[in-house]
């Protein structure tokens, strides 16, 4: 009994080690979810974003007073390669090639069982903020490129207004974690959040 349990130990361990170097050699075998880009400097899409770290969804959301369409309501989704993800839970900064895609859903209420509140449905684009401190060296690293189906994307022009928002109110190294409930602590407890924001915080907390 004895040496047929030992024997049997011996054989799931054996398999064990079997399977962890095949999950091993597997996640080698994949590529980074890096950024990849045309001859003539276009963004490919990241198809696969969806399989990436999902961070948050905001509905409505509007960096302007006014506006806006009560009968239109608009998800914004947020995901970020599991790469750069990983840095962030131990740093608190985004490392080098760094992928952020937000992407946009349109929202409806009116759909089969549903009678109340809203849910996502067509998307309708999506916007690609990434890190290449190499290829962005003239701003500060990071660019934007916008989305309207999987064609691969110009860059937007570095005088964007989205550019200068995030770069004026960026919680993180121009990103938004201030919208992005599992992250934001991190950064306070890495101490990495930017002087903008402690300033935007400050400020608000006075008005209130």
């Amino acid at each position: 009994m004895t040496i047929s349990l030992r024997t049997g130990l011996v054989a799931a361990a054996g398999a064990l080690a079997v399977g962890l170097a095949f999950t091993a050699a597997s996640r080698a075998a994949s590529p980074p979810a890096a950024p990849r880009f045309t001859a003539d400097g276009k963004m490919e899409f990241p198809k696969d974003y969806r399989s990436w770290i999902y961070l948050s969804t905001g509905m409505d959301m509007s960096y302007q007073e006014g506006g806006g369409n009560p009968d239109n309501h608009i998800f914004d989704s947020v995901f970020v390669n599991r790469e750069a993800y990983d840095v962030f839970q131990k740093t608190g900064r985004w490392p080098d090639k760094t992928v952020m895609v937000l992407e946009v859903r349109k929202g409806a209420s009116k759909g089969s069982i549903n009678k109340r509140g809203q849910f996502q449905t067509d998307r309708l684009g999506a916007e690609v903020h990434v890190k290449d401190e190499a290829r962005f060296k003239s701003t500060g690293g990071w660019a934007f490129y916008g989305f309207r189906d999987e064609t691969p994307a110009p860059i937007t022009n570095p005088g964007a207004g989205c550019i200068r928002c995030h770069e004026a109110h960026g919680a993180v190294d121009t990103t938004f974690v201030q919208f992005y409930p599992t992250l934001l602590p991190i950064a306070k407890a890495k101490n990495t959040l930017s002087a903008n924001y402690l300033k935007d915080e400050a400020e608000g907390a006075a008005v209130k």
